[in-house]
């Protein structure tokens, strides 16, 4: 592959945002990516680049989808947004309220804000799921219904990398009658036109890039000589890792590259998406088109208590830091997203990234396909390319 060709526009002003992304090429060994950013509406930078496989035979195209992994939380959390702000979702009664299946094994009390919020304690089924089980909506679901909490629900924060889409999308099929998919089509992405799937359609699979490389465990295994323990647990405190690896084995998903994949319903983590489309889905959050303004104010309080720490974060790296989530967002307290405190969005394991600042009325989206950096938005790609759009921004408005 020889270098990579950026396509693409910037407004007056943001060409400092070209460059940093040309840089990711260079520097970070990005192959193919894209980055979108509109402000008060109107999209003031739109770039891809480089290549939909780690071959180089095709070319990422105005149009690429990709695999974003936990960027899908916030399409997800939004679709339950969309019902509280409808008057359909109450955040604090119980999620038994809309699916009674769920009030198995003592969480007939837990509210639907703690599903949001991480707080629920169901990272994992308590025995682990075969091969291929992450497609069968139904058995997850009853999995989930049936299993007794990892800690006392509302107690403390753990990242559900993989029940969080399950969870929220059952109580949103439960109201809405559709999927979670379905309803993020037809009542958000399709009346945006945005380029955003969950469950993609096989028509739109030849827009799709390949994923190259994947969560490294070898790097968590190194730091257990033991090595990465499996499920099943009987508790947290079996292994160190136990946590992390509940949230991350206990429901596999298989080949990210698969058909089988691209079109189930993953909702914590197989959106495939364009920046462009993710840009355009924060960015009428951030214009006050999608919810109003006490919902929006809802989505991005914290629920975390002051210098709380995150059990499964904490495990994938034990010298962590403090972690607050809004109702299904990170919270931008560590200046992930630029330099307003009340900025929200959410990243995605590999390095995707995408986010609203209503404040700005700015929203911001980076896709990419070379496996890299966390979830949290501190992969050195995406964080060059939004602080030369706060740069950009704060140039042309002075």
């Amino acid at each position: 592959m020889g270098p990579a060709t950026v396509d693409g526009r910037c407004a007056p002003g943001f060409a400092g945002v070209r460059e940093a992304f040309e840089r990711n090429f260079r520097e970070h060994g990005d192959i193919g990516a894209a980055v979108a950013v509109t402000v008060d509406g109107e999209a003031v930078v739109d770039l891809w680049g480089g290549h939909a496989d780690a071959a180089g035979t095709r070319t990422w195209e105005r149009d690429t989808l990709v695999n974003v992994y936990s960027t899908s939380k916030g399409m997800t959390a939004l679709c339950a947004h969309l019902l509280v702000d409808r008057g359909e979702l109450d955040l604090d009664a119980p999620v038994a309220r809309y699916w009674p299946e769920f009030g198995q094994a003592g969480k007939q009390d837990i509210p639907v804000r703690w599903l949001l919020s991480h707080r629920a304690g169901l990272i994992a089924p308590r025995e682990p799921l075969p091969p291929g089980c992450a497609y069968d909506w139904e058995a997850v679901c009853a999995a989930l219904a049936a299993a007794p909490p990892w800690w006392s629900p509302g107690t403390a924060q753990g990242y559900h990398a993989v029940t969080f889409g399950y969870l929220v999308g059952e109580v949103v099929r439960r109201i809405t009658g559709q999927s979670l998919g379905a309803f993020l089509r037809s009542e958000i992405t399709g009346p945006l036109g945005a380029g955003v799937f969950i469950g993609t359609p096989a028509e739109e699979h030849a827009r799709c890039a390949d994923m190259v490389g994947q969560l490294d465990e070898a790097r968590l295994a190194a730091q257990f000589p033991g090595g990465v323990p499996r499920p099943p647990f009987r508790a947290l405190s079996d292994h160190p890792l136990a946590v992390v690896m509940l949230a991350l084995t206990s429901i596999p998903t298989g080949d990210v590259n698969s058909a089988a994949y691209r079109s189930a319903e993953i909702p914590a983590g197989n959106a495939h998406a364009g920046a462009r489309g993710l840009a355009a889905v924060y960015g009428a959050l951030a214009g006050g088109e999608l919810v109003g303004p006490a919902t929006l104010e809802a989505m991005r309080r914290s629920q975390s208590l002051p210098g709380e720490r995150d059990l499964t974060m904490d495990a994938l790296a034990p010298a962590g830091r403090e972690h607050r989530w809004g109702l299904g967002y990170m919270l931008n307290h560590q200046g992930q997203a630029g330099p307003n405190p009340r900025a929200f969005g959410h990243g995605g394991a590999g390095g995707s990234f995408a986010f609203a600042d209503p404040e700005n009325r700015l929203s911001f989206a980076y896709t990419m396909n070379k496996y890299g950096g966390g979830t949290t938005g501190d992969d050195p790609r995406n964080r060059g390319l939004v602080r030369a759009v706060y740069r950009a921004l704060a140039e042309t408005r002075r």
